[in-house]
């Protein structure tokens, strides 16, 4: 069972650390052995995951009961609060061995399009969250006691799932480590309690129970000296999280840089000064990571197809060639870069690009820029290709797009001699469609972000921000619910910690900048025909966003204050459309004009 909950959380890409895995618990087991110790540290942290099981258990039994006698707002509301953070104490380790089973327990409020393309409802504490936040719905006595009732069902769920896990010390370090992440990601920026607002204390509740967890190893008796730093920045991080009271005004950048990065960097540290080992597989974001702000820890690899088609410097420099090479165009006269262009971020400043021919018609999208493209796990507005490899076979067979065909470029390459020799120097089967796909790839997988002042202040660089600047962020990651959505320091759509799928989103974008009716373009839903993605786009990231307007899948915005402003206002159902499927928070943000022109400012920083 614990192998088969690996391989759901890694979506598959577990084999490649079966090996190493059998390896650290035989060096776990041995551990235990040579301490004279009858439990190994992981097996007393399962102990102690069981107890705390049991709490949370007790703590939706209550909320239940509360339910069912309809107990005034305040008492309910308490209750289910208890119940969250008891939640909190096992996340870390649910998480990580069952992740099924945790999204059932606390997964967003929308319904989820499966890869059968059934539609499942959604069930868990967030669905119960919007029944009893800010008062408590008549409709929660039935309703959300039954959601109570199943949320039960789960808790029994993960206890039996977890009785026949069996956790090494080395995946117990690197859960922890992976909720410092989630918690810097998620946890501060109300992704998973958008309407209580409780997340601080939530968070905090994470961290008391590592911090307990933590206890078990007695690191002390390693290294005294990195054990009580480790327990004062325990309790440094706790104590800013429970003092701030007010959701909007918490200084989240100041927490990432003088918190959330040196716990998961002294975790690390205990780690290996513990002789735990550390996991060396590949990784989206590496496992050796330190922190979120350190260079080069995302792996632009990682969303490949196969081994071989993994980046190399002579893949990248032919891909480049090709990207600029009108040859893909068949005689049209385009080339990749006539719609992603170096110096405006790999876009091309039109509403919507310009169709083969130049007689004024456009394709039907925004060009999105190239930059970072690695780091989402699905390609193109409405997510229909995985790869970057297909992502150039669209594109280049596309009528109004290159109106290439692959082919026809192949013969052309095979008789140039420059072309056939490069091809040959970095591909066993020279030029083909397979390489000729993968060098493109390979190029644009080469496109990364430049360090921002942001990534350098984290990074230690105290005077690279301004406080306007930095109040931006504090308003993209709290009040303006920005980083629900565009996690950071990404600031895509690609799920944190995990970075396993890249989300969608339904906000309403509006047909022309008056806002009168919905753009007509019903992104996801043209491929699946499901009702959750009808106006479904890719969330892109708004690194290099001052580089790349005209904004939105449409290009209906000229200006960062007109995307700030729609948003503001609730998106599409803000604006009057009615649509019961947006998941952007339709209510009004209420921000004031001086946190609308410092998220501005932020949003230019990066």
């Amino acid at each position: 069972m614990f192998f088969k909950s690996l391989l759901s959380a890694s979506s598959g890409k577990c084999w490649s650390f079966i090996i190493p895995v059998l390896a650290i618990w035989l060096v776990s087991c041995q551990s235990g052995s040579e301490n004279g110790s009858d439990l190994s540290g992981s097996k007393l942290v399962k102990q102690s995951f069981m107890q705390d099981i049991n709490s949370l258990d007790t703590a939706v039994s209550q909320l239940q009961r509360d339910l069912k006698s309809k107990r005034p707002d305040a008492v309910i509301q308490k209750a289910f609060r208890s119940a969250r953070l008891a939640y909190k104490k096992v996340e870390f380790i649910s998480a990580y061995y069952s992740p099924e089973t945790t999204k059932a327990l606390n997964g967003p409020n929308i319904p989820e399009v499966d890869d059968d393309l059934r539609v499942n409802p959604p069930q868990g504490f967030q669905v119960l969250e919007e029944l009893v936040f800010p008062v408590v719905d008549s409709s929660a006595f039935s309703e959300g006691l039954q959601i109570a009732t199943v949320l039960r069902s789960q808790v029994n769920r993960l206890r039996k799932i977890s009785e026949s896990n069996e956790l090494t010390d080395s995946h117990v370090f690197d859960a922890m480590r992976l909720e410092i992440f989630r918690i810097q990601t998620q946890g501060i920026t109300g992704f998973d309690s958008p309407v209580a607002f409780h997340s601080l204390p939530e968070a905090a509740s994470a961290l008391e129970s590592m911090r307990d967890q933590l206890q078990i190893y007695a690191l002390d008796k390693k290294n005294k000296n990195l054990a009580d730093q480790l327990e004062s920045a325990f309790e440094k991080a706790i104590v800013n999280l429970k003092s701030g009271q007010n959701f909007d005004d918490f200084d989240r950048l100041e927490f990432i840089k003088n918190n959330a990065n040196e716990l998961s960097s002294l975790l690390l540290d205990a780690q290996k000064t513990l002789k735990i080992p550390v996991f060396t597989e590949s990784r989206f974001l590496s496992a050796s990571a330190r922190t979120l702000s350190d260079s080069g820890v995302f792996n632009s690899d990682y969303f490949v197809n196969l081994d071989e088609q993994h980046s190399t410097p002579g893949k990248v420099a032919l891909g480049k060639m090709l990207f600029f090479n009108p040859v893909l165009s068949a005689g049209a006269g385009r080339s990749c870069a006539s719609c992603h262009q170096p110096d405006k971020a790999f876009s091309d400043g039109e509403t919507k690009s310009f169709a083969v021919g130049f007689d004024g018609k456009r394709i039907s999208r925004n060009a999105p820029t190239l930059l970072n493209a690695a780091f989402q796990a699905v390609q193109f507005a409405d997510s229909r290709v995985t790869f970057l490899e297909d992502q150039a076979t669209d594109v280049i067979q596309n009528k109004q797009e290159m109106h290439g065909s692959l082919p026809l470029a192949i013969k052309a390459l095979k008789k140039d001699p420059e072309y056939a020799g490069l091809f040959a120097a970095n591909y066993k089967d020279g030029v083909s469609e397979e390489s000729l796909k993968n060098a493109i790839a390979s190029y644009i997988r080469s496109l990364r972000m430049p360090e921002t002042r942001l990534d350098t202040y984290l990074q230690g660089e105290t005077k690279s921000l301004t406080l306007e600047e930095k109040a931006g962020f504090n308003v993209f990651m709290g009040k303006g619910k920005c980083a629900t959505c565009h996690f950071y320091p990404l600031f895509n759509g690609t799920v944190p910690p995990s970075y396993q799928e890249t989300e969608s989103e339904v906000l309403g974008v509006p047909l022309t900048v008056q806002g009168k009716e919905v753009d007509t373009d019903v992104g996801k839903f043209v491929l699946t025909k499901r009702e959750p993605h009808l106006y479904a786009f890719k969330t892109p990231t708004v690194r290099q966003v001052s580089k790349t307007a005209p904004y939105m899948h449409n290009g209906v915005y000229k200006t960062l204050e007109q995307v700030v402003d729609f948003y503001d206002q609730g998106g599409g159902n803000g604006l009057g459309f009615n649509l019961p499927n947006q998941t952007l928070p339709f209510d009004k943000l209420n921000l004031k004009p001086a946190e609308k022109k410092a998220l501005v400012a932020f949003m230019n920083v990066l």
